[in-house]
């Protein structure tokens, strides 16, 4: 039955029911003329001033007769109609079939079509549960951003209960969307629904009986239809040569390949729409995808992981436990490898730890930008520094003279020569040049499908003690190591050009560092290589690195850390080991070990 389709005529009877105003009436409510009226022993006028006459005993027994038959011939029993003229019902349905089945069909056509047609609110009143229905349909088409729809009505079968309840199927053509935006993908979804429609007790009115799955199978009051993008999956992801990236046996590689795997990057193939479950909170319901658009996927993709990068670097994070390390092309942004040492944790890229003193490269960066010092201004190294109340001790003791340049200081890695800087930097400014300059404190898609993520965060809040801590690399400031490649790299180059592992990938981009800055970055990131925290420790005469080590709470050892870049070979790289010791004894020689490999 089309939804369309015009209301059945046809007789029904009825018997007498009461007006409200001290009259009675009988009859079909449909009927036109008081005169069709199977019953016409009551009358429609007024009766309170007629002279009562005295009842014949023949006419009595002809009513009771009458009343007999119309009871007898009604399929549904005795229930009360409305009367000729009435206004029609706020809630339910007062269907003209001549059956149970066409009444529940009828109540079906009205209800699809007040649906299909954008009347929510009335076909929420065909139902016995208006508001919850209402919600419902009002769901159904925001989370489906609902174009158009169509029903094809089916016939009726019985449903169980006591009263004339009836099951109608329907059939459903419902164009659907990712978005309400004009160029949102989009496709039609097909699919089939039913309902039970019952006559309410003593009445002619019909209802739904609501459930969310009239809507559609399997929807709960918990749950709930949404159009959903499918991205494109690949069946294979490589390193740059093709080789399989699982073949390395590394968990953030691993990692990559699966989640690539089951989303392509933007792009790569072309997206597919699904319809399905949701739980309240966005969810997928499992296996309650409907495929509207299936997505182009692609056979093969190779990553810019390099074969002979990525060996130099598992056989360097091989010589500690708990180690991770990332190695990026600064000319470029490719990350070329990423290894790990840590069991199934991918510290490379989601480790959210302090940097230790890798972090004062940025912290240098804030301080030269802003005019307060360069690479040779003299900047002591006191013994101690309290700010706030909290005291700051070199470690070991150190300190270094008044005569002494930030070039020493950095070399040789001293804290309060940074951390007394901090109200020169308040305000965020800290923050400010990690953004600015190094991409840093916002998220970068480096290829892996949609996923985004910061890889270095700085609290642009921080002040006194804080900051102070931050201006070395801890406190609230967090890295990991591809963030900390990425800063080397951007040393190395002058510019940022944010990581990627997969060719076409969008780069976030940021201001290249002042030429003058950049070159006091390179001569105090070489003075750790020769004269400072990195030397004798084998890096080669191009190498230019920092070293980091960071307490952590609760740890027996600091985490050690050491970033370094080599421009004759273009590569940067860092690398973390956890729970270790100082930088220059457990993170730099993995360094130094991968850059005498590549």
């Amino acid at each position: 039955m089309i939804f369309a389709a015009e209301a059945r005529s046809g007789y029904r009877s009825g018997v007498a029911s009461d007006r409200g105003d001290g009259r009675r009436s009988s009859g079909p409510w449909f009927a036109s003329d008081p005169s069709t009226s199977p019953i016409q022993a009551y009358n429609y006028g007024p009766s309170r001033h007629v002279r009562r006459r005295k009842r014949r005993k023949g006419k009595v027994i002809l009513i009771a007769l009458v009343l007999v038959v119309v009871a007898g011939v009604a399929w549904a029993g005795v229930r009360l109609v409305l009367p000729r003229g009435a206004a029609a019902p706020l809630t339910g349905f007062v269907p003209t079939g001549s059956s149970p089945g066409q009444d529940a069909e009828q109540i079906t056509t009205a209800f699809v079509q007040a649906w299909t047609s954008g009347n929510l609110g009335q076909a929420a009143r065909y139902t016995d549960h208006p508001a919850r229905a209402q919600s419902a349909l009002t769901g159904y088409r925001a989370y489906l951003h609902l174009r158009k729809m169509t029903a094809t009505v089916n016939s009726a079968t019985t449903a169980a209960g006591a009263t004339p309840r009836e099951k109608v199927g329907y059939t459903i053509s419902a164009t659907v969307a990712s978005t309400d935006s004009a160029g949102a993908l989009r496709g039609t979804w097909k699919y089939q629904a039913s309902l039970v429609a019952y006559q309410q007790k003593n009445s002619s009115l019909w209802y739904i009986a609501w459930a969310p799955d009239v809507l559609a199978p399997n929807l709960t009051p918990a749950t709930h239809l949404a159009a959903v993008v499918v991205a494109p999956e690949i069946l294979s992801v490589g390193d740059a040569s093709g080789n399989a990236l699982t073949s390395y046996h590394d968990a953030g590689l691993t990692s990559i390949s699966n989640l690539l795997g089951s989303g392509a990057p933007p792009g790569y193939g072309s997206q597919g729409l699904d319809v399905e479950i949701q739980t309240a909170k966005g969810k997928l319901v499992a296996h309650s995808q409907a495929v509207i658009i299936a997505p182009d996927n692609v056979s093969s993709l190779n990553t810019t992981i390099s074969p002979q990068a990525e060996a130099a670097a598992r056989t360097a994070t091989g010589m500690h436990t708990g180690s991770a390390m990332v190695a990026i092309q600064p000319s470029t942004g490719k990350v070329l490898a990423i290894a790990n040492n840590a069991g199934f944790d991918d510290f490379a890229l989601t480790a959210a730890v302090a940097p230790g003193s890798t972090g004062k490269i940025i912290s240098s960066t804030a301080l030269f930008t802003e005019g307060l010092l360069n690479a040779n201004s003299p900047d002591q190294c006191p013994l101690t520094y309290t700010v706030q109340g909290v005291t700051f001790h070199n470690d070991q003791g150190e300190s270094e003279p008044s005569s002494a340049t930030v070039t020493t200081d950095f070399a040789q890695s001293c804290n309060n020569a940074f951390d007394r800087w901090w109200s020169y930097v308040s305000n965020g400014r800290l923050a400010a040049a990690a953004k600015k300059y190094y991409g840093l404190d916002e998220p970068w898609n480096i290829g892996i499908g949609n996923l985004s993520a910061a890889y270095y965060n700085t609290p642009a809040s921080a002040s006194g003690s804080e900051l102070a801590q931050e201006m070395f690399g801890e406190g609230q400031v967090t890295a990991s190591p591809l963030g900390m490649a990425s800063v080397a790299a951007t040393v190395d180059a002058g510019t940022f050009r944010q990581p990627y592992l997969v060719d076409g990938t969008k780069q976030v981009t940021a201001t290249p560092l002042p030429a003058g800055v950049d070159a006091g970055l390179k001569q105090m990131m070489r003075a750790v290589i020769t004269s400072g925290t990195g030397a004798g420790l084998g890096f080669g005469q191009d190498v230019y690195g920092k070293t980091g080590t960071a307490d952590i709470v609760g740890q027996q050892q600091p985490n050690s850390w050491f970033v370094a870049f080599d421009p004759v070979k273009d590569v940067a790289v860092a690398c973390l080991v956890v729970n270790a010791g100082y930088g220059a004894q457990y993170a730099a020689p993995e360094v130094s070990s991968f850059l005498n490999s590549y």
